[in-house]
């Protein structure tokens, strides 16, 4: 039985009269597997142990998330989290509308008032998911993201295994990069805020018809950290010019811009040492290639 089959056998014996009109699987992710079912419902399947447990906290952090969210979220309605085994265990939520946000979409489109429109949508859902009452909303204990000995971690493991394949120079660049970043103690004293994680362009979804955003999906990386680090991947993902049209909504950017620097110069990184810790050839080649 291969790995659809089995999904499928799993969504079956858990809900024996959900309807399967039509079936898509889409293996891409480095986590989860997904079946697109009837063109309208997302069910994703964790494909590791890890994203097991994973996927059990992001439905926790989802379930809850539906009080204090405007932008439409995945909402699960349909669980198995019982076994918490790869190949049975999934959550299945109504797909929302839309398309992502590639760069490429927003470069096109050149009319302010749309863009200062586009902003304040995600820079208020930012506001609001960091502004959650983590101690009232959610009664499980979350990962704990962002702190000193984890950089501090990675950066070793950089060291280790992604030094062997850099040219010199962008190995003095990393080294300037993380070592002036975890010398300055400052940069760790701010008070942890649920954060999505992973917020960049292919989870932010966008309504070509209206111009605005229509939606906000995967929470997978969400838990306890430091704010910057979402707006680091609008950074990355949209550039310095569309994110200062968040201070409006959430001035106190202001504040963290160098944080939001410093974990925009990681993203490739931290994705050339995913490639190579979990023998995933096409994540390493993407995250290393500007440094070889």
């Amino acid at each position: 039985m291969n790995c659809q089959e089995l999904y499928l056998q799993s969504l079956v014996d858990t809900y024996p009269h959900f309807p399967l009109c039509s079936v898509r699987f889409n293996n891409s992710g480095q986590n989860n597997d997904v079946l697109i079912i009837n063109e309208t419902f997302i069910f994703r399947f964790p494909k590791h142990t890890h994203a097991v447990k994973q996927l059990e906290i992001e439905t926790a952090i989802l379930c809850e998330l539906q009080n204090y969210i405007t932008l439409e979220i995945p909402n699960p309605s349909f669980k198995n989290l019982e076994s918490l085994t790869v190949g049975q265990t999934f959550i299945g939520y109504q797909m929302i509308s839309g398309e992502p946000l590639w760069h490429k979409t927003l470069v096109l489109i050149q009319d302010d008032k749309t863009l200062d429109g586009l902003a304040a949508q995600l820079a208020n859902f930012l506001k609001e998911l960091h502004s959650v009452p983590i101690r009232k909303a959610l009664a499980r204990e979350l990962p704990l993201y962002d702190q000193h000995s984890q950089w501090a971690d990675l950066y070793a493991r950089i060291q280790e295994k992604l030094f062997p394949h850099m040219r010199h120079q962008a190995k003095d660049w990393v080294v300037s990069h993380f070592e002036t970043f975890l010398s300055n103690l400052g940069h760790f004293k701010y008070e942890p805020i649920l954060k999505h994680g992973d917020f960049g362009t292919s989870n932010i979804l966008f309504d070509p018809k209206t111009q605005s955003i229509s939606g906000v999906v995967d929470f997978g990386e969400a838990g306890l950290g430091d704010p910057a680090y979402d707006f680091a991947g609008i950074l990355s993902g949209y550039g310095e010019s569309f994110l200062r049209r968040f201070y409006k909504t959430y001035p106190e950017i202001e504040s963290f811009w160098e944080r939001i620097w410093f974990y925009k110069g990681t993203f490739a990184l931290l994705e050339a040492l995913f490639g190579i810790e979990n023998n995933d050839k096409e994540a390493f080649s993407s995250g290393i290639d500007a440094y070889v």
